[in-house]
């Protein structure tokens, strides 16, 4: 546990001091002001930078983007072949995909730096920033996999970092009064994130090899939220993709009257984008759970164990219990996650609350559900430690 945690600090030291290095020829005077928009907050957690100055400015957001993708692509794979692929070829498809990602952000916010170069050396300046931005991705992929290997926490250590600078420099920048209602909207938020990580609904099985007393105490267990707050971070990634889309467009074509109106209302300030936000939720939340816990796969791993759940058959009536279970309980997590998003949303949506402090609920849950996962993980290194040979 020692190494593992002296590795992952040592990982975090890379990481900060990476955000404290500038881009070439960017004007740092400019990016000094705090955080004052929806989407900057919400954009800082898988941000690697709130101000997007630093070498890690485009954050872990191309990686995060190319994960889900390449996950729904092999998901789709997974119907017409069982053919597995290596995990070489799955790296290296990803990162593929996250070059690509990064590349397409770069473009979208190279244009809204500011440089303080000559005029002549601006273009050069800019080519610079974007080929830094984009190492930046990689060398962050790069730490994220080590730590995954070596360390604590994988990649959601970095998110982790964000979120805790976040929620660190939003209580310190505003008032106790102003911050009544959104601390008492995040404590209901970390209750239920505690509730969910850490409540099981409990499917009993009944296995071939046991036939003791142990035998009634089988059991299937699925968590009440399947993927944890997993489905909330991609949701802020997949949020930022049309948006990245529609900014594109916006400049190849500044005359379309349709996509200046998705420009301006594809925000979490406007009705028509925090619909959007939630739907995205919905359907990660119920897509993720569904791919992490596939109804055909557990049936089928039961029909080669000749395991079966009580009362019912191996094979289709398995298959569509699981699949009823799955759909109720993604769905209800779903729900109840959307519900916790959208109440800060319409809250500032309103005006009952200051934009910056939005996200700050959602922050504290996302934050309680990393820290129950890495502390479980700390708690399974902590007894194989302790675990001693007999001889």
């Amino acid at each position: 546990m020692r190494y593992k945690l002296a590795y992952t600090g040592l990982i975090l030291l890379v990481y900060i001091l990476g955000k404290c290095i500038p881009l070439y020829g960017l004007e740092r005077v400019d990016y000094s002001e705090g955080i004052v928009s929806v989407e900057d907050v919400l954009m800082q957690t898988i941000g690697g930078d709130a101000n997007k100055s630093s070498i890690f400015a485009l954050g872990i957001f191309p990686f995060m983007i190319s994960s889900l993708l390449v996950q729904i692509g092999f998901a789709f794979r997974k119907l017409f072949t069982r053919t597995p692929l290596s995990p070489k070829t799955m790296g290296r498809v990803m990162a593929i995909v996250t070059i690509i990602i990064a590349v397409m952000q770069t473009i979208v916010q190279i244009p809204q730096l500011k440089f303080a170069v000559p005029e002549e050396e601006l273009l050069y300046a800019r080519i610079i920033a974007a080929a830094e931005m984009v190492t930046g991705v990689m060398i962050m992929l790069w730490l994220s996999e080590r730590n995954g290997k070596y360390g604590v926490g994988g990649r959601m250590i970095v998110g982790l970092v964000n979120i805790l600078e976040r929620v660190i420099g939003t209580v310190l920048r505003h008032d106790p009064g102003r911050l009544a209602i959104p601390l008492a909207i995040a404590l209901v938020m970390l209750l239920i994130t505690l509730l969910m990580e850490n409540g099981e609904m409990r499917i009993p099985v009944q296995r071939v090899s046991i036939h003791n007393v142990y035998a009634d105490k089988n059991y299937m267990a699925i968590k009440l939220n399947p993927v944890g707050v997993m489905p909330m971070m991609f949701t802020t990634a997949v949020f930022m993709l049309p948006r990245l889309i529609v900014s594109l467009l916006g400049d190849l074509f500044p005359e379309s009257a349709g996509i200046a109106w998705w420009q301006d209302n594809m925000n979490l300030t406007s009705p028509a984008g925090i619909t959007v936000y939630i739907a995205c939720e919905y359907l990660l939340t119920i897509g993720f759970a569904f791919i992490m816990i596939n109804p055909r796969d557990q049936t089928e791993n039961f029909l080669k164990s000749g395991d079966s759940i009580v009362n019912l058959h191996a094979g289709r009536d398995t298959k569509r219990y699981l699949r009823r279970v799955m759909w109720c309980i993604s769905f209800a997590s779903a729900t109840i996650m959307g519900g916790c998003l959208l109440v800060p949303l319409i809250l500032q949506l309103r005006g009952n609350m200051d934009s910056t402090l939005t996200m700050l609920p959602t922050s504290i849950m996302m934050m309680t559900s990393f820290w129950c996962t890495i502390s479980r993980e700390l708690i399974s290194i902590h007894k194989y430690d302790s675990c001693r040979p007999l001889f």
